[in-house]
C-alpha cells in the first residue's frame, strides 16, 4: 500500500508514474481526493468537537457548586448534543477511512527510476546469459515424454484423481523433487537464511496485507471457512510479522521455505497445458528478506545472487531479466526474472522472480521498526523463487537428458540422490 498522505500531496506525479506500468485504469480514483479532504476536514472539525465538550464539561462542576440550576441543565444539554455531533461526525470519519482504504488497496506499487519504461514484456532488458546451451547429435524429447518414458512421472493417474493440470511424481522422480527441494534449502540456510515450515492455509487479512487480495481473487483457491490455500510461500513468509513492531537490530530477516502452492491459474487456458511447466499445484523453495529501507537494492543485488547460485551450482543455462514497468507485478518496484533453457521449446522459460516491494507491504500489514530516534519506520520486503522444483525438473530433464532416454543426474544432487543416472528400469 503507498503512503495514503504522500500520494495525496504528490498525487499527478505519483499517477503518472503508476501509468508507466500501460495496462492499470486509474478512473477509479477519480473520488480520492475529494474523499481525503472530506476526511482531513471532518477531523478538524471533531477535533473541534471535542474542545467544545471537553470546555462544557469542565463548567458542570462550578455550575452546580454555585447552584445556577439553570444554567447547569442547559451545559447538560450542550454536551449530550456535542456528544451526538461527535458520534455522527466520527461514523463519517471511519465510513471515509474505509473507502480510502479500499481505494489505495487496489493501486500498485510504483515502479522505481531505474525500472525499463515499456508498456509489456517486450520491452524488458536482458541483464546477462550464463552457462553454455547444449547441443544435441540426436532428436530431442520434451520433459513430459522422457518422464513419461522413464516411468517417473504419472500424469494420467494425476489427471484421474484430481483434474487437469495435476500430477504423480514417482520413482526416482518423486526422488528428484525431495533431492532439489533438500538442495535448494541447504543452498540458503548457507547464504544465513532460516528455514521456516509454514502453514499452507491462510486467513484474508493475510493475503490483503501482502497483495494477493483484492486483485488476485481469481486466481486463488478459497475454502468454504473463507480462508485460502497459499499461492506461494511469500504469503505466510511475510505475512508472519503482520502487525509487530520489531527490533531494528534484527534486520535484515532472511526466511526461507519450501511448500507446495496453488494457483487455479485463471485465464490461462490452453496454455502449457502438457507437462509441468504450470500447474494447479506446483513445488517452490522461496526466499524471502525485511530489510530497512536504504538497503533495499543493495539486498536485491545479493537475493538475486543466491538464486543464480542454484542455477549455476546445477549447471542449468540461465538468464536474467529486468522487466519493465508494464510487466512488474502489483506489489513489486523492481523486479528480476530469471529463466532457464528448455532445449525442447528452444527458449528461455521463467523459474524465478525476484523482487523488491519497498515499503508498500509493510505498510498494507502494519509492520513497522523504531530507527535511533524513535522514529516509526516500515521496512522493505523481498521475495524471489529459490527455485521453482517442476520447471527446475522439466529444466534437468531437457537439458540432462542422453540419447538413449536416460537421464544424467547433474552432480550437485548425486550426494542428495544417491545415483547417477536415471534410466528405464
Amino acid at each position: 500500500m503507498l503512503d495514503v498522505n504522500k500520494f495525496y500531496d504528490n498525487f499527478d506525479e505519483i499517477i503518472n508514474k503508476l501509468k508507466t506500468r500501460g495496462t492499470e485504469n486509474f478512473e477509479f480514483l477519480k473520488n480520492f481526493k475529494t474523499k481525503y479532504q472530506d476526511k482531513k476536514d471532518a477531523l478538524i472539525a471533531l477535533e473541534k468537537l471535542s474542545h467544545d465538550k471537553n470546555v462544557a464539561s469542565s463548567s458542570i462542576a462550578i455550575l452546580k457548586k454555585e447552584n445556577k440550576i439553570a444554567e447547569f441543565k442547559l451545559q447538560i444539554k450542550k454536551i449530550a448534543d456535542l456528544k451526538n455531533q461527535i458520534k455522527d461526525l466520527q461514523l463519517k470519519v471511519n465510513n471515509l477511512e474505509s473507502e480510502i482504504t479500499e481505494i489505495m488497496l487496489v493501486i500498485p506499487n510504483v515502479p522505481r527510476e531505474t525500472v525499463p519504461l515499456g508498456k509489456d514484456e517486450n520491452a524488458n532488458v536482458e541483464v546477462k546469459t550464463w552457462g553454455q546451451i547444449p547441443k544435441f547429435n540426436f532428436e530431442i524429447k520434451p520433459h513430459y515424454e522422457l518422464a513419461e518414458n522413464l516411468d517417473i512421472i504419472d500424469f494420467k493417474r494425476g489427471v484421474k484423481i484430481s483434474g487437469t493440470r495435476y500430477h504423480i511424481y514417482k520413482n526416482a522422480g518423486a526422488r528428484l523433487r525431495r533431492a532439489l527441494v533438500n538442495f535448494m534449502i541447504d543452498n540458503n540456510l548457507n547464504n544465513d537464511y532460516q528455514e521456516i515450515s509454514p502453514p499452507l492455509i491462510v486467513k484474508k487479512e493475510t493475503l490483503l496485507s501482502t497483495g494477493q487480495l483484492p486483485k488476485f481473487e481469481k486466481d486463488l483457491f478459497k475454502l468454504e471457512n473463507g480462508s485460502y490455500l497459499i499461492p506461494t510461500a511469500e504469503v505466510p513468509l511475510v505475512g508472519m510479522f503482520r502487525n509487530e513492531i520489531i527490533n531494528k537490530d534484527s534486520l535484515p530477516i532472511n526466511v526461507t521455505a519450501y511448500t507446495p502452492c496453488f494457483r487455479s491459474e485463471a485465464g490461462s487456458a490452453g496454455k502449457d497445458t502438457r507437462g509441468i511447466i504450470r500447474l494447479h499445484q506446483f513445488h517452490k523453495v522461496e526466499i524471502v528478506k525485511v530489510v530497512k529501507p536504504e538497503n533495499g537494492v543493495k539486498e536485491l543485488n545479493n537475493l538475486l545472487f543466491h538464486v543464480e547460485q542454484l542455477l549455476q551450482k546445477l549447471k542449468l543455462p540461465y538468464r536474467v531479466i529486468e522487466l519493465c514497468t508494464g510487466d512488474i507485478g502489483f506489489s513489486a518496484e523492481k523486479t528480476y526474472d530469471l529463466e532457464v533453457w528448455l532445449p525442447n521449446q528452444d527458449c528461455y522459460r521463467e523459474i524465478s522472480s525476484c523482487s523488491l516491494c519497498g515499503d508498500f507491504q509493510s505498510r498494507r500489514m502494519k509492520l513497522r521498526f523504531k530507527d535511533d530516534n524513535s522514529k516509526t519506520i516500515y521496512p522493505s520486503t523481498l521475495n524471489g523463487s529459490a527455485l521453482a522444483i517442476d520447471r527446475t525438473i522439466a529444466a534437468i530433464l531437457e537439458n540432462y537428458q542422453n540419447e538413449d532416454g536416460s537421464i544424467t543426474v547433474p552432480e550437485v544432487l548425486i550426494p542428495y540422490m544417491g545415483i547417477k543416472k536415471i534410466s528405464v528400469k
